[in-house]
Protein backbone atom coordinates (compact mmCIF):
# COMPACT_ATOMS: atom_id res chain seq x y z
CA UNK A 1 0.00 0.00 0.00
CA UNK A 2 1.19 3.57 -0.76
CA UNK A 3 0.29 6.94 0.62
CA UNK A 4 1.67 9.94 -0.86
CA UNK A 5 2.18 13.77 0.05
CA UNK A 6 0.73 16.14 -3.00
CA UNK A 7 1.67 15.24 -6.55
CA UNK A 8 2.40 18.41 -9.33
CA UNK A 9 3.53 18.33 -12.72
CA UNK A 10 2.13 17.29 -16.05
CA UNK A 11 -1.16 16.56 -16.54
CA UNK A 12 -2.40 17.55 -12.79
CA UNK A 13 -5.87 18.46 -12.85
CA UNK A 14 -6.40 22.13 -13.35
CA UNK A 15 -8.44 23.37 -10.69
CA UNK A 16 -5.54 22.17 -8.43
CA UNK A 17 -3.38 24.79 -6.44
CA UNK A 18 -0.45 24.70 -9.28
CA UNK A 19 -1.99 24.50 -12.31
CA UNK A 20 -4.55 26.52 -11.74
CA UNK A 21 -1.81 29.46 -10.72
CA UNK A 22 -0.31 28.74 -13.83
CA UNK A 23 -3.40 29.03 -16.12
CA UNK A 24 -4.42 31.97 -14.13
CA UNK A 25 -1.19 33.80 -14.23
CA UNK A 26 -0.53 33.19 -17.84
CA UNK A 27 -4.10 34.92 -18.45
CA UNK A 28 -3.84 37.58 -16.14
CA UNK A 29 -6.44 36.38 -14.00
CA UNK A 30 -6.69 36.49 -10.16
CA UNK A 31 -4.83 33.77 -8.68
CA UNK A 32 -7.02 33.31 -5.48
CA UNK A 33 -5.33 32.09 -2.35
CA UNK A 34 -6.90 30.74 0.22
CA UNK A 35 -6.61 32.87 3.78
CA UNK A 36 -2.83 34.13 4.16
CA UNK A 37 -1.70 31.57 2.26
CA UNK A 38 -0.01 29.87 4.85
CA UNK A 39 -0.83 26.40 4.27
CA UNK A 40 1.57 23.99 4.30
CA UNK A 41 2.15 20.93 1.95
CA UNK A 42 4.71 18.49 0.81
CA UNK A 43 4.64 18.59 -2.57
CA UNK A 44 6.02 15.25 -4.35
CA UNK A 45 6.97 15.04 -8.05
CA UNK A 46 4.44 12.77 -9.74
CA UNK A 47 7.89 11.07 -11.49
CA UNK A 48 9.24 10.48 -7.97
CA UNK A 49 5.95 8.97 -7.17
CA UNK A 50 5.24 6.81 -9.88
CA UNK A 51 9.38 5.64 -9.00
CA UNK A 52 8.40 5.12 -5.36
CA UNK A 53 5.35 2.78 -6.74
CA UNK A 54 7.55 0.86 -8.99
CA UNK A 55 9.76 0.10 -6.06
CA UNK A 56 7.26 -0.61 -3.75
CA UNK A 57 5.66 -3.36 -5.95
CA UNK A 58 8.91 -4.73 -6.70
CA UNK A 59 10.79 -4.58 -3.36
CA UNK A 60 7.51 -3.69 -1.11
CA UNK A 61 6.18 -6.23 1.19
CA UNK A 62 3.11 -7.66 0.97
CA UNK A 63 0.33 -5.90 3.44
CA UNK A 64 2.79 -3.19 4.06
CA UNK A 65 2.43 0.44 3.86
CA UNK A 66 4.44 2.74 2.43
CA UNK A 67 4.46 6.78 2.86
CA UNK A 68 5.86 8.63 0.11
CA UNK A 69 6.76 12.32 1.01
CA UNK A 70 8.07 14.73 -1.56
CA UNK A 71 10.92 16.14 1.31
CA UNK A 72 9.65 19.70 -0.30
CA UNK A 73 7.41 21.32 2.47
CA UNK A 74 6.35 24.59 1.60
CA UNK A 75 3.64 27.46 2.14
CA UNK A 76 0.98 27.63 -0.39
CA UNK A 77 1.90 31.93 -0.74
CA UNK A 78 5.56 30.71 -1.28
CA UNK A 79 4.62 28.38 -4.44
CA UNK A 80 2.40 31.03 -5.81
CA UNK A 81 5.27 33.73 -5.84
CA UNK A 82 7.23 31.16 -7.02
CA UNK A 83 5.25 30.91 -10.22
CA UNK A 84 4.71 34.11 -10.87
CA UNK A 85 8.47 34.75 -10.91
CA UNK A 86 8.88 32.21 -12.79
CA UNK A 87 6.54 33.50 -15.61
CA UNK A 88 7.35 36.87 -15.02
CA UNK A 89 3.88 37.84 -13.86
CA UNK A 90 3.41 40.13 -10.97
CA UNK A 91 2.86 39.58 -7.39
CA UNK A 92 -0.24 42.05 -7.63
CA UNK A 93 -2.22 39.34 -9.56
CA UNK A 94 -2.47 37.49 -5.86
CA UNK A 95 -5.66 37.55 -4.32
CA UNK A 96 -6.73 36.51 -1.60
CA UNK A 97 -10.18 34.65 -0.35
CA UNK A 98 -11.88 33.39 2.53
CA UNK A 99 -10.56 29.97 3.41
CA UNK A 100 -12.36 27.00 3.51
CA UNK A 101 -13.78 26.17 7.05
CA UNK A 102 -11.99 23.32 8.51
CA UNK A 103 -9.31 23.58 5.80
CA UNK A 104 -5.78 21.77 7.30
CA UNK A 105 -3.20 24.93 7.67
CA UNK A 106 -0.49 21.46 7.33
CA UNK A 107 -0.28 18.27 5.33
CA UNK A 108 2.49 16.17 6.63
CA UNK A 109 3.47 12.53 5.88
CA UNK A 110 6.40 10.66 7.16
CA UNK A 111 8.35 8.86 4.59
CA UNK A 112 10.89 7.12 6.82
CA UNK A 113 9.95 3.79 6.41
CA UNK A 114 10.65 4.05 2.59
CA UNK A 115 14.03 5.43 2.78
CA UNK A 116 14.83 2.34 5.69
CA UNK A 117 13.51 0.40 4.20
CA UNK A 118 13.60 0.13 0.09
CA UNK A 119 16.22 3.28 0.11
CA UNK A 120 13.66 5.66 -1.74
CA UNK A 121 14.27 9.09 -1.49
CA UNK A 122 12.68 11.70 -4.27
CA UNK A 123 14.96 12.67 -6.80
CA UNK A 124 13.83 16.05 -8.04
CA UNK A 125 14.09 18.97 -5.87
CA UNK A 126 11.20 21.70 -5.99
CA UNK A 127 12.91 24.37 -7.31
CA UNK A 128 13.50 21.71 -10.62
CA UNK A 129 10.33 20.15 -10.42
CA UNK A 130 8.60 23.82 -10.81
CA UNK A 131 10.19 24.35 -13.57
CA UNK A 132 9.64 21.36 -15.20
CA UNK A 133 5.81 21.72 -14.85
CA UNK A 134 5.48 25.20 -15.89
CA UNK A 135 7.09 24.35 -18.66
CA UNK A 136 4.92 21.35 -19.26
CA UNK A 137 1.89 24.02 -18.86
CA UNK A 138 3.07 26.49 -21.39
CA UNK A 139 4.18 23.27 -23.65
CA UNK A 140 0.81 21.53 -23.69
CA UNK A 141 -2.17 24.88 -23.37
CA UNK A 142 -4.39 22.85 -25.61
CA UNK A 143 -4.82 19.72 -23.12
CA UNK A 144 -5.38 22.37 -19.93
CA UNK A 145 -8.05 24.70 -21.66
CA UNK A 146 -9.87 21.71 -22.55
CA UNK A 147 -10.31 20.69 -19.71
CA UNK A 148 -10.93 24.31 -18.25
CA UNK A 149 -13.29 25.20 -20.88
CA UNK A 150 -15.47 22.10 -20.43
CA UNK A 151 -14.86 20.51 -24.14
CA UNK A 152 -13.48 17.34 -22.67
CA UNK A 153 -16.70 16.56 -21.22
CA UNK A 154 -18.70 16.85 -24.24
CA UNK A 155 -16.27 14.75 -25.84
CA UNK A 156 -16.83 12.09 -23.28
CA UNK A 157 -20.28 12.72 -23.10
CA UNK A 158 -20.86 11.66 -26.89
CA UNK A 159 -18.10 8.88 -26.91
CA UNK A 160 -20.40 6.59 -24.33
CA UNK A 161 -23.73 8.19 -25.09
CA UNK A 162 -23.47 6.20 -28.21
CA UNK A 163 -22.83 2.52 -26.83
Amino acid sequence: ISRCSNNYGPYHFPEKLIPLMIANALADKPLPVYGKGENVRDWLYVEDHCKAIDLIIHKGKVGEVYNVGGHNEMKNIDIVKLICKELGKPESLITYVTDRKGHDMRYAIDPTKIHNELGWLPETKFADGIKKTIQWYLDNQKWWKDIISGEYQDYYEKMYSNR
